[in-house]
Formats: structure tokens, sequence, C-alpha cells
């Protein structure tokens, strides 16, 4: 292990990534596990970007939304997967201290961004059920537009928050992360110096960043079900319950596990736990975001078959 002197104190060059288990068997299986559902997670998530950009059916701010969600969930599970990977199969388990804050950032970044583009989503439902004659002026493309870049301005700031006060702590060996990856709970469980303040920040800034857009969500799917009850027909009443029910599945599984590990005190922290939470909201919504939002839907599921049926046109 490196160290490097600067003034009186030492500063970690790399962290070593403990991941879920040391028996080789396990690895080689969990490897196994974990490589085709990211393979699966970039399959669904690709195909879903690719048909909204080849039909022009699918131009519409609902599924602009869905088309960044989804390079969103690819790019997620890219920032975590690839080094989990590697290191079930690699005997040296380490990673930079740069390495480090770098996946712990842009992590932060795609994160936040997802909770605000659920909420955003969860909006863009509510104006569609419960204001149908205004939505193409309160949805326009313009608004759509400020919506994403509010979002990400959201994200980067939080996100830069969270990775300076959790790196600017002095670092004590062994330089052990009980983690997968370098996130920010596990990694605060190194510094030798009082985390107390990191834990009152992570609370407001998860309350901000999650309740905040869960309440919104909330409340826009509290408003969808009062007017689906106004539905007379009970098929339309069904199958309006089953979309939002599908929807809000996802955004519990992703949302919850996150709270838990973002806005409880620090001494509540128990690393297998938090591994495990954390393939939620990181791996296992990625995956289920495109079978959830958009292949069970029949506009996404025409423009496939369109797509196959040009193509076979084409031969």
């Amino acid at each position: 292990m490196q160290i490097l002197r600067k003034g009186n104190y030492s500063s970690v060059s790399e962290f070593i990534l403990l991941g879920f288990s040391s028996e080789s068997q396990v690895r080689v299986a969990l490897f196994v596990f974990f490589l085709l559902l990211y393979m699966i997670t970039l399959l669904g998530n690709g195909l879903i970007v690719t048909l909204i950009y080849l039909d022009s059916r699918l131009h519409t701010p609902m599924y602009f939304f869905l088309s960044i969600l989804s390079l969103v969930d690819m790019s997620y599970v890219t920032t975590t997967v690839p080094q989990m990977l590697v290191n079930m199969i690699c005997p040296r388990r380490t990673i930079s201290w740069g390495a480090c804050v770098a996946q712990m950032f842009i992590f932060l970044v795609l994160g936040i961004a997802e909770c605000v583009l659920y909420a955003i989503m969860a909006y863009d439902r509510y104006v569609a059920i419960c204001f149908p004659l205004h939505y193409s002026l309160l949805m326009s493309r313009l608004v759509c537009i400020k919506m994403v870049t509010i979002c990400w301005s959201i994200s980067i700031t939080g996100a830069l928050i969270y990775t300076v006060f959790t790196m600017r702590l002095p670092y004590c060996g062994p330089y052990k992360i009980n983690h997968f990856f370098c996130e920010v709970p596990a990694v605060l469980k190194l510094a030798c110096a009082d985390t107390s303040f990191n834990d009152q920040l992570d609370f407001i800034l998860g309350f901000i960043l999650l309740l905040v857009p869960l309440s919104l969500i909330l409340a826009s799917y509290g408003c969808i079900f009062a007017s689906i009850l106004r539905i007379r027909s009970s098929q339309g009443r069904l199958k309006s319950f089953s979309t939002c029910a599908s929807h809000i599945t996802v955004v519990t599984m992703f949302y919850g596990p996150a709270m838990i590990m973002y806005m409880r005190p620090g001494s509540w922290y128990d690393p297998e736990r938090d591994k495990k939470l954390a393939l939620f909201y990181n791996v296992v919504s990625a995956f289920l975001n495109p079978i959830f939002y958009s292949l069970r839907n029949k506009d996404v599921k025409g423009a496939f078959l369109k797509v196959l049926g040009d193509r076979g046109t084409a031969r």
C-alpha cells in the first residue's frame, strides 16, 4: 500500500475494495451473474434509446425523459459494475485515490439525476392525465429542456458537495473499503476524524435530494389516482392502475434503499446490508426500468415491430 506524505499526516494513494466474497467459487458465480445482468441492462436500455430515436411517433416529452433515464441507467451501472467484475477475478482489488474520487462523484451525479428524473417523469404523467388539453403548452420542448438542465445542475451541485466534504477528511489504515465501489458511507468509515458533521450534511442533502423529489412523485401519483377513479370504464381504470403501480414499484426500489443508505445515522452502518441495498438502487433498478417503463408499453412495442418490419422489407 502506497502512502503519500503531506505535512504532518499521511494521505492514502489507493484503497482496497473488499467486494462481496473472498471464496473463489462464489466470486466466479457472482461474476457470471452480474456480467449477464449488466449486459441485459445495457441491451434493454440501449434498445429503448434506439427505438425512441428512430420512431418519430415517440418524439414526445414522455419518451424524451425515458430516453434520458435509459442513458443515465446505462452510465450509472457502468460506473460501478465493470470495476466490481474486475475485482471479482483479480486478486489485487485496488482503486487509486483519484479513481475513487471520480467514481464517487460520477456515481452521485447520475444517482441524483435519476432521483430528479423520476420526479420530472411523474409530473409529466400528472399533466398528461389531469390537464390533457394544456399538455402541449405545459410540457413544450423548451420546458422539457429547461427541466433537464435544472436536473443536471442539481445533480452536479449535490455530487460536488457530497464528494468534497467526504474526501477532504484524513483517512487511516487499513485502507480497505468494505464495499464493491467507492460509496460515501463506506468511505467515511475509514476516516480518522469526527464524521458527525458529514452525517448531518448527508441527512440534509438526503432530505433535499431524496425526500423532496419523492414527495413530488407521491403527490403527482395521488392526483393521478384521483383522476383514474373518475374513469367510467373499469378496464381503463385497471390498465391505468397497472401502469402507475409498476412505476411506483421501481421508484420504491430506488428511493427506499437510497434513503436508508444516505439518511440514517453513521452508527447504523452495516457493510453487508449496505452492499445489498446499493445493488437495488444501482443495478436492479437500472435492470427493471426498461421492463416497467418502456418494454411493456404498446407504443414502444409498436416501434420495435416497425423497426423489425422495415429491416425485413429492406432484405
